[in-house]
């Protein structure tokens, strides 16, 4: 196994009942016995539990949150590096990707490597255009239509049966039985998220996740498909299990080829009794369960920081099927200088840098 050294820069630090994916992929990357470089933690708020996880980070930074813009983000990256050095970002939220994608190159001017996808991708991944999938490559996803104001849906209504989904551009989804409820699941998600609106024909049957790695060209690199088998009441996954389903693979390779999906995706799907597969949505970073495709065997956090540094990566294992991965919750003792320092300077350095700071 070809050691890995690289100073890799991880942000989604968040660990709460509505995690982050950034202490998993941490976690992944510090585990992989290959891997001999460093971790920077990147979080925005002074409570992310991320920051204290012990022995995971080598340094923690708070940065900008995405509402402060992309020069703002660019100048703390670029403050970061000059003190202690980032070779490869793994950003894990949405709201972060606007902000880096095609600025490759200039991140690479600043000696950072992304593995990220293009725009157009991300733009064509999103759940105002899934229906294009269907049309355009002949992936299965269930009828929907967007929403800029609330007086279609009356209309729609007429022509969906109901239960519907009504769902924000970016997070949230309501199950609606009645007109009533859809109105206010659209006022809701508009006030919560903005617009438009997503009404999507409710699919019947158990949900299944896809973690996915594409190749930027059409190909997969990597696919670990997961059962949910503990729900927060928030819908986030306790509790889950590796699945291998052929058709779920194939879904996900079908998804990956036709966006040529460059990185890590999250692939949303449900199994319907007639239908097969139906996807429902296509996140653009790891999941917050990410880790489970290390514990099973096939540790794509690993191989999407290779590839970001232009390594050349060897196929990756068939996950093995039936891992299963349970939360906990955990106090996590931390000395007060740590809090005192991301609190007062927004960083915790090295000892080594600490000494000359």
């Amino acid at each position: 196994m070809k050691p890995f050294s690289a100073r890799v820069a991880v942000t989604g630090l968040n660990a709460t009942d509505n995690p982050g994916p950034g202490v998993a992929v941490a976690r992944a990357l510090r585990e992989d016995p290959a891997f001999n470089g460093q971790i920077i933690g990147l979080a925005y708020d002074v409570m992310d539990p991320g920051i204290y996880h012990s022995g995971l980070f080598d340094a923690c930074f708070l940065i900008p949150y995405p509402s402060a813009g992309r020069e703002a983000l660019f100048e703390r990256l670029a403050y970061i590096q000059d003190l202690v050095g980032i070779d490869v970002l793994i950003p894990n939220l949405d709201s972060e990707l606007p902000a880096l994608l095609d600025q490759e190159h200039r991140l690479e001017a600043m000696g950072i490597r992304t593995f990220l996808p293009s725009r157009e991708a991300y733009d064509r991944r999103t759940k105002a255009r899934l229906d294009e999938l269907r049309e355009q490559h002949g992936v299965a996803v269930p009828r929907s239509e967007t929403l800029s104001e609330v007086a279609p849906l009356y209309a729609l209504a007429g022509k969906f049966n109901f239960p519907l989904a009504v769902k924000g551009v970016f997070y949230g989804a309501e199950i609606c039985h009645s007109l009533d409820e859809a109105v206010a699941a659209f006022y809701k998600a508009a006030a919560t998220w903005g617009l438009p609106i997503i009404v999507q024909e409710f699919v019947p049957g158990e949900e299944f996740n896809v973690c996915a790695v594409g190749d930027g060209e059409g190909g997969l690199v990597g696919a670990v498909a997961m059962k949910k088998l503990v729900l927060t009441d928030k819908g986030k996954g306790w509790a889950g299990v590796t699945i291998q389903d052929p058709r779920l693979t194939a879904l996900a390779a079908r998804v990956v080829a036709a966006l040529k999906w460059r990185g890590p995706c999250e692939i949303e799907a449900k199994l319907h009794p007639k239908k097969g597969y139906q996807l429902l949505e296509v996140n653009p970073r790891f999941p917050a369960w990410c880790y489970l495709t290390a514990g099973a065997g096939q540790n794509q956090i690993s191989a999407v920081a290779q590839m970001a540094a232009g390594e050349k990566i060897d196929p990756l294992p068939l996950a093995r099927v039936g891992t299963t991965f349970i939360r906990i919750s955990l106090d996590q003792i931390v000395e007060l200088t740590q809090l005192e320092a991301i609190s007062t300077r927004g960083e915790i350095l090295p000892e080594a840098l600490l000494e000359t700071a």
